[in-house]
Parts: structure tokens; C-alpha cells; sequence
């Protein structure tokens, strides 16, 4: 009975970290696939241009090749998510990949004008970028994870 629990514990796992993988990935290559639109080249400008690693990019090439390119990575690490599923190898570059993506994201809370407001007293932001935390989480778990 115990080894019955156990599996079952294991199956669940295996599947909720499968869901998280193609999820992760579904996200990924929606949002980088918008990144070549012009709306949201110009909703990431104020985050890029006030960015103490980003400043700079902007007076190299335009908004739209700014955004362009984010996409071109954020594609990149979706598909080597998905392919992660049957090459183990490709993990660690994912891992780190979402890694670096949402640690950066993450620190946009802390370096963007405006991002925090005070409503009824507790300060809130534009909670899109807060969901960054469970996928820096889940970055490290892949890198972390010997399947």
C-alpha cells in the first residue's frame, strides 16, 4: 500500500512538472511573439530605458529592434523548454535562460518610475510582472532537476 502511495505521489509530480514545463514555454512564446508587435514595444520602453543593464540599448537601435530582439530570446528559451522534455541536456540552458529573463523582469518592480502605487494603503504595482517570481522559481527547479 505504501509503494501504491508513493507512485502515485511520484505520477503527480511528473505530471504537474510537465504541465509547469509546457506552460512556462506556452507563455514564453505567446508574450515573445508579441514582443515584435508595436503596442508592446512601446509598453516595455519605459522598463528597458530605466534599467541600470538597459539604459543604453535604445540609443544603438530602435524600440521595435529592442523589442524584437527580447521576443527573438524569450522564443528561444520556450523552445529549448519544449525540447528539454525529451533532451535532458537542454535543461540547464532553460533554467538559466528563465533565470536571467526573470530576474530582470523581476527587477523592473525596482528600477521603473510609477511602477508602485499606494491603494487603501497597501502599495501595489502592475501585478503582470509579479507572476515572474513562480517562473524564477521554476527556473531554478529545472536546473535543480536530475529527470
Amino acid at each position: 500500500m505504501v509503494g501504491t502511495v508513493q507512485e502515485s505521489k511520484n505520477q503527480s509530480a511528473g505530471i504537474g512538472y510537465y504541465i509547469s514545463l509546457f506552460g512556462a514555454a506556452l507563455i514564453l512564446l505567446w508574450i515573445g511573439v508579441f514582443k515584435f508587435t508595436p503596442t508592446e514595444a512601446a509598453a516595455i520602453k519605459p522598463l528597458v530605458e530605466n534599467h541600470f543593464l538597459t539604459f543604453f540599448v535604445y540609443k544603438m537601435v530602435g524600440v521595435q529592434a529592442v523589442s524584437n530582439l527580447i521576443g527573438v530570446i524569450e522564443i528561444i528559451i520556450a523552445l529549448l523548454l519544449i525540447f528539454s522534455a525529451k533532451f535532458a541536456v537542454l535543461k540547464k540552458y532553460a533554467g538559466i535562460g528563465m533565470i536571467v529573463i526573470f530576474l530582470t523582469t523581476l527587477s523592473y518592480l525596482f528600477t521603473t518610475p510609477g511602477m508602485w502605487k499606494i491603494v487603501d494603503g497597501i502599495p501595489v504595482t502592475d501585478f503582470f510582472i509579479v507572476k515572474d517570481l513562480m517562473f524564477l522559481g521554476f527556473g531554478l527547479m529545472i536546473i535543480q532537476n536530475r529527470k
